[in-house]
């Protein structure tokens, strides 16, 4: 442990100004201050493709309770942002729902490129799974009870990836958007 902790030090100096040098401890995690420069960032958001509004945002707003922040279209394209809305945005008029998703945490953009949903020679986008566009893996969601919402979107005909009876790690499932994006499913009280 001792020799990856040099490793990774060494590496993460060697990308930083000497000024900002710092020892990381693998013990306890998130164990690095936020600075007066950084203790106002949020995560924000993550992009993902679709091919299809009409199926992907019925996914995610209906399958997966996500309500639309807002929509911009912006010519030949049109970005939809969706959140779980714990916060009452969802409420707000347009305007104003638009101007509070840069100040929340969570959003999950879907950009539409206009025609991919007609085009007969679209081949989809790359789910970043599959060799050959390895790198993004996916998305997750917390639920409250695994087993219900399994079931449920077992009902619905949500394609599965990895089900809860699947492999070794039984707590969690992988579920597929319209768009063959991993949707991870994770109870919220987890223990590993």
């Amino acid at each position: 442990m001792l020799s990856l902790n040099r490793f990774l030090l060494n590496v993460f100096q060697a990308r930083r100004a000497p000024t900002l040098q710092r020892t990381f401890h693998f013990t306890t995690p998130a164990t690095m201050p936020r600075t007066a420069a950084t203790e106002s960032f949020k995560f924000n958001h993550t992009m993902i493709r679709i091919k299809d509004p009409k199926l992907s945002l019925p996914f995610y707003m209906d399958t997966l309770g996500m309500d639309l922040v807002s929509e911009q279209n912006m010519g030949d394209f049109t970005l939809y942002f969706l959140a779980f809305d714990h916060d009452g945005i969802a409420s707000l008029p347009a305007e104003q729902k638009a101007k509070a998703r840069f100040n929340r945490e969570g959003i999950l953009e879907l950009t539409h490129n206009h025609g991919t949903e007609s085009d007969p020679n679209f081949q989809g986008y790359a789910s970043g799974n599959a060799e050959s566009g390895r790198g993004f893996g996916h998305i997750a969601i917390t639920v409250n009870n695994i087993e219900e919402a399994c079931a449920r979107f077992e009902s619905l005909g949500v394609p599965f990836k990895k089900r809860l009876t699947d492999g070794k790690m039984r707590h969690i499932a992988f579920i597929l958007d319209p768009d063959g994006y991993w949707v991870e499913v994770v109870p919220q009280a987890l223990s590993l």
